[in-house]
């Protein structure tokens, strides 16, 4: 019990520093897991209120306010906090009810006065406008401000009659304008009676306000602090940590270790003393220390409840010694455990790169050309034997043993052809291309299989580019005749195939290349400036490919 109760002091310090840097939802979590272990501390329902109403959560704010009065109900601060998140839900009857019994409490509560007067400034305003039609709209309001010494005045600004144009104009804006000073003052003169309106210097720094000037911020809701609560010992090492972290920012390593051990001795119970120690191990990178160091971080703070997001960073932190170590396969391991304690963008990304390491080792230790030649043997093989679906079985793992084997693709591609898969046959063949430009196979079937596709002037391109390589193959002239003569029977359904293409639509769609196609067919000799661009010459051929232009 006794170290349950230590754990939620723990937090709830953790909650106050969060609350202290604008973090009000991390301090929401700590608050409430320090209420899992110590219920009856009324001092969390409290702060836990307070962080709630600073990001306007009111009604979570109002029952923690609740509880605080269950727990401890001579304690005036609970009164203050459900009065106050009444007071944002705009019930100011029942905020006027809480402050009143507050005052029996602690009768000379000055905030609990000022908060009864607040409510009824309120509730005069919300009865003034629900009683009123439109006392803007009323006959003679000109004479009536005219005749007051300070709405006289007001009467010179071109401002203040366009405010009181709108009022007239639009009775509804009146209640959101009641923060304007003038405007109050202008109902008092216009209704003969006196709103007993406070200062411009009470309405701005008065937390309470129903409607706050815009650009004023609400100071952020107090937290109690309980230093009487804390053991000597544990204030002692809080202190050393922060020396210890002095010394780390001024990278002295030595000094920040001593500091962090000591701190440990004084509170072992504490597993971020152990982490910070680590953290310095690693900057000197004694990556073994780092280690224990932070394995004995995750045993304290799984013994002692510590928060998830704190036992994911020392999983985190092993997991990085072993990345400098590029050790990928066990920095992977202890990253997978800091995520299942917590999600970290960093550590996911740093996983991911780990998984792309190792797939890609894996994929190295693989190759072997011996046994790729083997394995397309094989496949060669089964192709004669018209066992198509073999062969291709045995062509993937050729490639895997040896990818940078051009032929291999281009054997598969022809696989590919035979089952009618033509568009994978393609990508085989432009592989091929790739590896080796002057392979004259690898263009063959690029063309043949674009043909079967019937896609003739980007197939007419691929033969072409094979007969650049053998002029006299037989095969390649036979193919490309037959692309020409589909061509010539109809060229606009060539077009029409080739604009069907999402990149030749892209191209084709381009303002800029649009212009210069006019130019090259106005003026040839444009084409030779243009060509210069590496840009606009990649996109010229991928034209010429789909049969859109001929130019030589």
């Amino acid at each position: 019990m006794a170290d349950e109760k230590a754990q939620a002091v723990k937090l709830k310090n953790e909650g106050n520093e969060a609350q202290k840097e604008g973090r009000f939802q991390d301090a929401i979590t700590s608050y409430t897991e320090a209420i899992k272990l110590d219920p009856n501390n009324h001092v969390l329902y409290s702060n836990r209120s307070a962080a709630h109403a600073n990001i306007k959560q009111y009604e979570k704010a109002l029952t923690d306010a609740e509880m605080t009065i269950k727990v401890k109900p001579d304690w005036s601060k609970g009164y203050s906090r459900k009065a106050t998140a009444l007071q944002f839900l705009k019930r100011y009857e029942d905020a006027k009810s809480v402050y009143t019994e507050g005052l029996k409490v602690d009768p000379a509560s000055d905030a609990f006065k000022k908060g009864l007067e607040d409510c009824d400034k309120e509730l005069a305003a919300a009865a003034g406008a629900r009683s009123m039609t439109n006392p803007f709209g009323m006959p003679g309001i000109e004479q009536k401000l005219l005749a007051n010494p300070e709405t006289r005045e007001w009467m010179k600004d071109p401002e203040y009659l366009m405010l009181l144009k709108s009022l007239k104009s639009d009775p509804n804006a009146i209640g959101m304008k009641l923060q304007d000073p003038r405007v109050m003052k202008t109902l008092s003169v216009l209704l003969g009676v006196d709103l007993k309106l406070g200062t411009d210097a009470d309405m701005e720094n008065d937390p309470r306000s129903s409607a706050p000037k815009p650009q004023k911020t609400k100071e952020p809701e107090k937290m109690e602090t309980d230093e009487k609560e804390m053991d000597p010992n544990k204030k002692k090492a809080l202190d050393l940590k922060t020396e210890g972290n002095a010394a780390y920012k001024k990278k002295e390593f030595d000094e920040a270790i001593d500091l962090y051990s000591k701190a440990i001795e004084l509170d072992p119970a504490e597993m971020t003393y152990l982490t910070n120690r680590a953290a310095v191990h690693f900057e000197k990178k004694d990556f073994d220390a780092c280690r224990t160091d932070c394995l004995k971080a995750v045993e304290v703070g799984r013994e002692n409840k510590a928060p998830f997001k704190t036992i994911a960073k020392a999983f985190g932190r092993i997991g990085n010694t072993y990345l400098k170590e590029k050790n990928y396969t066990e920095a992977l391991v202890y990253f997978k455990k800091s995520l299942t304690e917590h999600r970290s963008d960093d550590i996911l990304k740093k996983k991911q790169e780990c998984e792309k390491i190792l797939k890609d080792q894996e994929r190295k230790a693989y190759i072997n050309p011996e046994l790729s030649l083997e394995a397309k043997n094989k496949g060669n093989d089964f192709y004669q034997k018209a066992d198509f679906p073999s062969a291709l079985k045995c062509y993937d793992e050729a490639i895997k043993r040896n990818p940078e084997d051009a032929k291999i693709y281009s054997n598969r591609a022809a696989a590919y052809n035979k089952l009618l898969e033509f568009n994978r046959a393609v990508k085989d063949a432009n592989e091929c291309i790739h590896l080796d430009p002057t392979f004259i196979k690898g263009y063959i079937h690029k063309g043949r299989n674009l043909m079967a596709m019937k896609q003739w002037a980007q197939a007419q391109s691929a033969l072409q580019k094979a007969l650049d390589i053998d002029s006299s193959n037989q095969e390649t002239m036979n193919m490309l005749i037959t692309c020409r003569q589909e061509i010539n029977k109809d060229p606009e359904e060539v077009k029409k195939r080739a604009m069907a293409d999402p990149e030749v639509q892209a191209i084709m769609s381009d303002p800029a290349m649009r212009m210069i196609l006019e130019q090259m067919s106005q003026n040839p000799a444009a084409m030779r400036n243009h060509m210069s661009n590496p840009d606009i010459a990649r996109k010229l051929y991928v034209l010429q490919d789909a049969g859109i232009i001929q130019f030589r």
